[in-house]
């Protein structure tokens, strides 16, 4: 006779902390107007169809002269920081591109940037460290340091993002009321996730120069460097000549297709260790996704990307017009470049509430706001130079322009704006 039995799990501690990211449970609903997910909606389909043919041709005639291992090695398993000849010629993209120079081995593959974020909070963050970032923050760096029990002490941001006048201060109060001082600072320069917001020369220096003072690692996410609608502004990581300082993220997900690869220049004295966790989490990024960007970006990104911004563009003007059209009264960012508008009402209303009650209903996806803020952290307050706890802003959400077409980005900002004016007044908080 068979024993019925049920198991009670006992589930780690942080299961019950972290709430599911509202992206991901997003993407279960299928509306017709899709502005939630940062999803890319220009892809070079052609090419890479062009790519695969050509990696097919090229295998079927190793078949023929009998190179069969070669091609089980191209399948394979590989070395955790990434195939040599793929960093190679990122490297050679990363100097014409960004006029950085670095070597090869100074590169690390990772699958997804996502993975590179938690590698390096994972190599450095003990429970109780304290970590940077803005106010509104990426959920994605957000999660991993709650996750990992960091304290995260966001700064004031504004249409420029990071506000840096209030470093030092902000230092000051972090050693007095958390006992302990930075380890890292997280930004994104260049349109930032979740605000579009990007960060000029002067602030970047600033930003740069209060790091290296205080012994601070830099994590610059440049996960929209490429997809930017004005003249690229030089990364953070170009004043780190000696390679200490900053960790500078790159992914190939919004330049080239959602492939799940990222590379990573990351400072010397950390490598190690980042390939080590790495090593834990899944061995190796798949050879032959390696494989084929390293075709795309050694021929055909750069005859892509100008199509590509000029296309996401086109898409950010038509977002833009829209909801100043459409929306009630409020404010919204006024994106360089990425795949974000970020909108905060003059109202105080639950975002939230009616985004599950009236505008999924409706056929239209956006991101609140509030999932934006730490739940555990802190928020520097210029007005008293003091930390408080943070409070999430309702009234906010994030539009994504990088999915839909202009034609279908102005009717369902259009219809939105309607939802938003008729019923708003419901969810006043």
């Amino acid at each position: 006779m068979m024993l019925k039995s049920t198991l009670m799990f006992d589930y780690a501690s942080w299961t019950k902390r972290i709430p599911e990211n509202i992206i991901r449970k997003l993407l279960k609903y299928k509306t017709r107007y899709y502005f939630a997910g940062g999803k890319p909606g220009i892809l070079p389909t052609e090419i890479f169809a062009r790519i695969l043919v050509d990696l097919g041709v090229n295998q079927f005639q190793k078949l023929l002269n009998g190179k069969e291992r070669e091609i089980v090695e191209e399948y394979n398993y590989g070395p955790t920081s990434g195939l040599d000849s793929f960093k190679e010629v990122l490297s050679k993209f990363l100097k014409e591109h960004d006029r950085l120079r670095v070597p090869p081995e100074n590169i690390v593959i990772t699958t997804g940037s996502q993975q590179s974020i938690y590698a390096l909070l994972d190599s450095l963050i003990d429970p109780g460290d304290v970590v940077l970032s803005s106010n509104p923050t990426y959920l994605g760096f957000m999660n991993v340091a709650e996750k990992l029990q960091a304290k995260i002490v966001t700064l004031p941001t504004d249409e420029e993002g990071v506000v840096t006048d209030y470093l030092e201060k902000i230092y000051d109060e972090t050693v007095k009321e958390l006992g302990k001082k930075p380890e890292i600072i997280y930004v994104i320069p260049d349109s930032d996730n979740p605000t579009g917001t990007t960060l000029p020369l002067k602030r970047r220096k600033a930003l740069f120069n209060f790091a290296a003072e205080n012994n601070i690692l830099v994590m610059e996410d440049a996960a929209y460097r490429e997809i930017q609608f004005r003249k690229k502004i030089p990364p953070m990581k170009s004043f780190d000549e000696e390679n200490k300082l900053v960790a500078y993220l790159r992914t190939s997900s919004k330049e080239a297709a959602p492939f799940r690869v990222a590379y990573n220049v990351i400072p010397e004295g950390l490598i190690k260790e980042v390939i080590k966790a790495k090593g834990y989490y899944d061995l190796c990024t798949a050879k032959i996704l390696q494989k084929i960007l390293e075709i795309y970006y050694s021929k055909y990104i750069d005859l892509v990307l100008p199509k590509t911004v000029k296309r996401y563009r086109e898409r950010c003007e038509a977002m833009c017009k829209s909801l100043d059209e459409s929306f009630p009264e409020g404010v919204r960012t006024d994106p360089k470049g990425g795949f974000f508008v970020w909108f905060r009402s003059a109202k105080k209303f639950n975002a939230s509430k009616l985004l599950v009650e009236e505008a999924i209903p409706n056929d239209v996806a956006y991101v609140p706001g509030e999932a934006f803020f730490t739940t555990y952290g802190y928020f520097y307050n210029p007005d008293i130079n003091k930390l408080e706890r943070t409070k999430p802003r309702k009234n906010t959400m994030r539009l994504s322009f990088s999915y839909m077409t202009p034609g279908e980005i102005r009717e369902g900002v259009k219809k939105l704006g309607t939802i938003l004016t008729e019923k708003i007044d419901k969810y006043l908080t």
